[in-house]
């Protein structure tokens, strides 16, 4: 017999969940806390760290850990506790940040590191915004000095600025340990390789002794891709573009600040409960 609790559920935060300047639509919320009271296994996958995470979510607790920085850190918010991480080499990182840096001299730079504290090597409106639309404390620190063990590289501009830099890292090798992933119109990453949500959430199910056709993943963007492919069923909220809304199996009625989540949610609920 299908119950809820044969499910986890994985959804995308920024612009499918909420918004940086409206947050979570109440229905979201109330139909999140819906959803787990009856057993349903819900958690976010998502390129913020952990404190950003739970500034966000406020009271809604979390089933199973989280799929933060875009993968490169699985974090479990019951025990406070990192579970994996994985992180870039430093030598090759940098040299793509000072080239970078010194081909778009307006380009704003954060790495994070350790647990997913943010350092910002060069500010810029669009960091500062970063910071405080997801709620990020920060240090202003040269790279040199930065702590070891980075998770991610995020470079910040207007989107033709990044269009420009995701253009010029494809024609440069900065070795095989990373790779560039546009999360945003407003932002380029550089990754470890082999981290992403899509491996996040295969090694979370192992975890959990959960197979991969019983997960759902909701998304809105490009970098939800991989994830949504690799998920046992793939939903793409409304205002996601026309290239993930024909990758996913379903499309929400409603956009994100409608309450897209909620509305796939409940009917999940509907449907599981009604049986």
């Amino acid at each position: 017999m299908e119950r809820l609790s044969d499910y986890l559920v994985f959804c995308d935060m920024d612009n499918t969940l909420l918004t940086a300047k409206e947050g979570i639509p109440s229905c979201n919320r109330a139909v999140i806390k819906l959803f787990i009271s009856l057993g349903g296994q819900f958690t976010v996958a998502s390129g913020r760290p952990p404190e950003s995470i739970r500034a966000a979510l406020g009271d809604i607790r979390l089933s199973l850990p989280a799929i933060s920085c875009n993968g490169a850190l699985l974090y479990d918010f019951q025990t406070n506790r990192v579970l994996r991480h994985t992180t870039l080499d430093r030598a090759q990182a940098s040299a793509a940040i000072t080239e970078i840096m010194q081909k778009f001299p307006h380009i704003g730079v954060e790495v994070m590191a350790g647990a997913g504290e943010m350092y910002v090597i060069r500010a810029n409106p669009y960091t500062h915004a970063h910071q405080v639309d997801e709620h990020l404390g920060s240090v202003a620190c040269p790279m040199e000095y930065l702590p070891d063990g980075w998770l991610k590289v995020v470079f910040a501009a207007d989107p033709e600025t990044i269009r420009k830099v995701g253009q010029y890292a494809k024609t440069r090798y900065y070795g095989r340990d990373n790779y560039f992933l546009a999360t945003n119109q407003i932002y380029l990453e550089i990754m470890p390789t082999g981290a992403s949500k899509a491996s996040a959430m295969e090694e979370l199910c192992l975890l959990q002794g959960a197979k991969l056709r019983n997960t759902i993943v909701i998304g809105d963007y490009y970098n939800d891709l991989e994830i949504m492919k690799k998920a046992g069923y793939s939903v793409s909220v409304a205002n996601a573009p026309s290239e993930v809304r024909a990758a996913a199996d379903e499309v929400t009625n409603c956009g994100c600040t409608e309450g897209a989540v909620g509305e796939y949610l409940y009917k999940l609920i509907d449907r599981v409960t009604s049986v």
